[in-house]
């Protein structure tokens, strides 16, 4: 028998918060905005999807009178990895069914888009949904990283969900899994199927955002987890005193969890992918800057600090980047013929076929690292990044050139490296206040947006640094995220990574503090989710979102302030 904590007893309790105009149920009247383009590449983009391209921006506002609306079944799915707030999407979006009519149903299709294809399903009931508010996990239904992207496997959709009477499919997934979304959108429109497709934003990265999609769900909760650990590290390394903590953090592609992290906690060295490849700074590069720092602390007598380290780190550094790519275009070509091989023979066979420069950064590589490289790849048939122990590699570069140093005389200390991978740790825990309240939303705005007859679009809550009595609602076409981008050796449509924006404030108030986080122990300790008391501390938003909202209404003010009005022309 199933025993709750304390903790799980009182969580569940938690009402999360509405936007105003979702909070009287189904009683919401559609505004629509203005017609959408593309992130990029609009003309390809609108070519592949004819149908549900240009669709318009949408807001939802109170409705005086609601008329009514026949009951509808709805299909669910989680995709992709998990992050905190899942649970509360798939509530939301039972509440909100059942507003609209209470013989409204919800089948959550388990494993993810395995589920979908196979017809793998269970119909959640309120009680079921009860036991899973306000938790972590998707465990509720669980989920997959298979790709809904082929004709065949929308056809199977299209039969299951008729077996069911399902006419709307929500998608609960970063960005390939929204892409997935859009297609299956475009094929049901394009084929007649009366089969709606709504997307909803979440991955503990922070990549999945844009104008319309302020966070992706998940990001406030693991930022929380991940510093409140990196701060109990930092008050280690203090008291310690002699050891250097490699902390390695998720983020396939983007450093988005690393900056916020960085903000949160005041680490020594805080490595951004993006600022790397921007600067085109060689790993040589990277790793004496560590050692200086290294050296300079231990100059101090401070022969310890902390250095963050983004997952996806290793294919922003130039040299390497040109290396996976090359591994890449390999892998593609003749995969097969490398995985049949021993890691010996396996080096031999790759480096045929690698130019010169990249061989010789290959043969640079420690061993386990040239391993790794070559190890299981990843969905997209591509080196897999997250299994590369980057951290590992650059401590034991750093190593070595910390034994120059000490030949110069310019070191002297033992050097004393601890490594840490943050990831798991985060993806599953009990959603922050604001993803609670932030997933309850989006779950039952995807309710509104069916209700509205919409497809194609992605649920959408906005002014999320406000209180949840400013939140609006809406929705966003899948489209107008979308762009064009090298998959599998082909051009194919994605929805367009947000990566950290360099000219960005959040990354522009790191630049400006980081060089005295280098030199002394200004360490802060956020102490993680605070579940349980003053708003202040248990509401608080993260400092991307805050720093970043705060850029937007400075800039809308200054807008403003030049734009012409009667009484400025009149003068």
């Amino acid at each position: 028998m199933e025993e709750y904590s304390e903790f799980q007893k009182a969580r569940q309790q938690y009402t999360p918060k509405l936007p105003p105009a979702l909070l009287r149920g189904a009683e919401v009247r559609v505004v629509e905005g203005k017609r959408t383009s593309s992130a990029a590449s609009e003309e390809a983009i609108a070519a592949l999807f004819p149908h549900i391209f240009g669709s318009p921006l949408l807001t939802f506002v109170p409705k005086v009178a609601y008329d009514g609306a026949p009951a509808i079944n709805a299909g669910v799915i989680f995709s992709g990895g998990q992050a905190p707030g899942g649970h509360n999407v798939a509530a939301g979006l039972f509440d909100g069914l059942k507003s609209l009519d209470e013989g409204c149903r919800l089948y959550g299709f388990t494993n993810g888009p395995d589920g979908l294809i196979k017809n793998k399903y269970k119909e959640l009931t309120v009680g079921e949904i009860n036991r899973y508010r306000n938790t972590g996990g998707f465990d509720l239904i669980c989920s997959s990283r298979t790709k809904l992207e082929k004709i065949e496997q929308f056809e199977s959709v299209a039969r299951n969900c008729s077996k069911l009477d399902i006419s709307a499919v929500v998608i609960i997934g970063g960005d390939d899994s929204n892409t997935n979304a859009c297609l299956l959108a475009e094929f049901f429109v394009d084929n007649n199927i009366p089969i709606q497709v709504i997307g909803c934003p979440k991955t503990i990265d922070g990549d999945l955002k844009n104008q319309w999609i302020e966070s992706s769900f998940g990001f406030d909760t693991a930022s929380k987890v991940y510093s409140g650990l990196i701060g109990n590290i930092e008050r280690d390394a203090l008291s310690a005193g002699k050891y250097w903590h490699f902390i390695k953090l998720m983020g396939r592609s983007a450093s988005h969890l690393t900056l916020e992290c960085a903000l949160q906690a005041h680490p020594n060295v805080t490595l951004i992918s993006e600022e790397i490849q921007a600067q085109n700074i060689p790993l040589s590069q990277i790793v004496n800057e560590i050692a200086e720092v290294v050296a300079e602390r231990s100059s101090k007598g401070m022969n310890f600090g902390v250095v963050l380290v983004p997952e996806g780190l290793i294919e922003f550094i130039p040299e390497i980047g040109v290396l996976i790519g090359e591994l890449n275009d390999i892998f593609a070509k003749y995969g097969k013929k490398v995985d049949a091989l021993d890691d010996f023979d396996k080096e031999s066979y790759i480096t045929r076929y690698l130019t010169s420069q990249s061989s010789i950064v290959y043969q640079s590589l420690p061993t386990s690292i040239r391993a790794q490289l070559c190890a299981e790849r990843d969905p997209h048939g591509n080196v897999q990044v997250s299994v590369v122990e980057t951290e590992k590699m650059l401590a034991e570069m750093v190593q070595q050139r910390l034994r120059g140093l000490m030949q110069q005389g310019r070191y002297s200390a033992s050097f004393h490296p601890a490594f840490h991978f943050f990831g798991y740790e985060g993806r599953c825990a009990a959603p922050s206040n604001f993803d609670a309240n932030y997933c309850y939303s989006i779950g039952y705005n995807a309710a509104a947006l069916i209700a509205a007859g919409k497809t194609g679009y992605m649920s959408c809550i906005g002014n999320t640094d406000r209180p949840s009595t400013e939140w609006v609602a809406g929705g966003v076409p899948l489209t107008a995220m979308m762009n064009m981008e090298r998959r599998k050796g082909e051009d194919r449509p994605v929805i367009k990574k947000s990566l950290v924006d360099l000219e960005g404030r959040p990354f522009q108030y790191f630049r400006e503090r980081r060089q005295a986080w280098k030199n002394g122990t200004e360490y802060r300790y956020p102490c993680g989710v605070q579940y349980f008391g003053p708003a202040g501390v248990c509401d608080e938003i993260t400092m991307t979102l805050r720093l970043e909202k705060e850029a937007q209404k400075e800039k809308t003010a200054k807008e403003q302030e030049f734009q012409p009005t009667q009484s400025n022309i009149a003068k």
